[in-house]
């Protein structure tokens, strides 16, 4: 087995450890995050009727413009205010916050607290 294959095995791992211990309602849906190596994707997930609510990621409309000029982790604070807004707009206030494979930190992070200051508790 070479690195990458133990690295993405690693990485099925924790995955799947975190999300054994997160389920998503439509009370409290779950915020999936997925970062690439320039983006960030979220989506409000109602695991009871396996449906996605509301999804955005840095490539969002409303983000476009935005994105050459800020920073990855900025931009990913971004994201997380637009999910929040929209997500109050939909009459969803609590959440389950599910960071997949990703540590709490860097952009899982601020994209975590753009959420919270846009009005979102978990």
């Amino acid at each position: 087995m070479n690195k990458a294959e133990s690295v993405a095995r690693a990485r099925l791992r924790r995955r799947h450890r975190v999300r054994g211990r997160i389920f998503g309602t439509a009370e409290r849906p779950r915020l999936s995050v997925y970062k690439s190596n320039t983006s960030v994707y979220a989506q409000l997930i109602d695991d009871v009727q396996g449906r996605t609510i509301i999804a955005v990621g840095t490539n969002d409309k409303e983000l476009r413009g935005e994105q050459p000029e800020q920073a990855k982790t900025a931009s990913a604070k971004a994201v997380g205010l637009l999910l929040a807004k929209r997500a109050v707009a939909a009459g969803v206030s609590g959440i389950v916050f599910d960071r997949g494979y990703s540590p709490y930190h860097g952009r899982v992070k601020a994209l975590a607290e753009g959420s919270r200051e846009g009005g979102l508790q978990f």
